[in-house]
Order: structure tokens, then sequence, then C-alpha cells
């Protein structure tokens, strides 16, 4: 039925028809406000039951390819719980929020990993600490105690000094969406939202105004 309505006006911080160029530039204004980590993102998945996880990641890019067509990257170890829920489903929603701006980008769509090259340059770009912390991490496994695993990043720090490459069980996931909402807060709870959708491997948005 909402297909019938006309395309809304956007103007302001709603402009443009890529959204992946309008959330990169939330983002950056967001890099300019927010206290923390303007980049967490919650990151929904669901288990081999059906069961919804989430927890905070960091998101580390919003690729644009200038065509409305794009990519949200994460990094993580592929032992996670996230990653085996990400490769039994191969779907994913997160939601980035500001408190600063007043303002959220909610995504759903499919996972692929980003295992490659990209992932590579991405890894060495990380302080040494973290590169060590990845080899010596068994992500969502039970750990004896924090001196168990500070012993393992040591026993890391031996074995690969000054440069250790990126672990075979850790890289990248981009989401490919198939919806994007973009909200902002509105006086007396009279939000604005728009949202983004399109079919999977679909060419073109449709873009409607959503009731607060």
């Amino acid at each position: 039925m909402t297909d019938t309505f006309p395309e809304p006006q956007r103007t302001g911080i709603f402009a443009g028809d890529d959204p992946f160029v309008i959330a990169r530039a939330w983002l950056a204004e967001a890099e300019d406000s927010e206290p923390n980590d303007p980049n967490a993102i919650a990151l929904s998945t669901v288990d081999a039951d059906g069961l919804p996880n989430v927890r905070m990641v960091l998101l580390k890019e919003i690729e644009s390819r200038g065509d409305g067509d794009g990519a949200f990257v994460f990094y993580t170890n592929y032992g996670s719980a996230k990653a085996r829920e990400i490769e039994q489903a191969g779907k994913a929603a997160f939601v980035l929020h500001w408190k600063s701006l007043r303002r959220q980008i909610r995504v759903r769509g499919t996972v692929q990993r980003e295992d490659g090259a990209t992932a590579d340059a991405y890894f060495a770009s990380r302080s040494l600490q973290s590169r060590l912390g990845a080899w010596a991490s068994q992500q969502s496994q039970p750990l004896a105690s924090r001196a168990t695993l500070m012993a393992e990043v040591a026993k890391m720090s031996l074995r690969f000094g000054t440069n250790p490459p990126r672990p075979p069980f850790w890289g990248g996931y981009r989401i490919s969406p198939v919806e994007i909402e973009f909200w902002a807060d509105g006086a007396f709870r009279l939000h604005d939202r728009f949202r983004f959708t399109r079919g999977q491997g679909g060419q073109g948005w449709k873009i409607h105004r959503l009731n607060p």
C-alpha cells in the first residue's frame, strides 16, 4: 500500500538519493560530537534456533561506490559467536545511535566475508598489542583467568615479534543492505524517519517517509 505514495521530499540532513553518502555524512558529524566511539554499532544476529543476539562492535568502513550501492564493514574473529551466527544465517542487522545528534541509522542486509587484501591492510593498521591480542584470544570461548589470556599474549609476542600477520581466523564482514532507515529526533516525539529499501541484488532504492 505504501508503494502508492509519491517519493517524499527530503531536504537538509536527509537530502540525497544515495543512502551510503548520507550515512557517511552523519558519521562525519558524529565524529565531531560524540565523546566515545562514534562508529559503535549494536550488531544483531540469530543463532541456529532463531534466538537473537546483540553486541557492540566498531564499524570500520562505509563503502560507497557512487551509484547508490555500497556496504558496511566490520572485523572480528571468525570463531566468535557473532561470526558463527552470521555464517549460519548469512544475514545481520545493526543500529548506529548518536545521543549528541539525536539521530540513528538502522540497517538490515546480507553478509559476506572480507577476507583478502582489504582485511590484511586493516589488520596491519591496528596497534601491535591489538594484533597480538587477536592471535591470543579464542573469542567467545570460556577463559580460565585474565592471567591466562595475558600469558597467551606474551607467547604470541615471542612468536611474531613486532609484525604479526593477520590470523587466518580473523577478518571482516561486509553487510550489503536491503533496508536502511534514517531517524532524527523531533519535538513532541514527532520524529523524522525515512526508509530506503530494495530487493536482494536489486538496483535502485525505494524511499518512504514513515510515521514516528
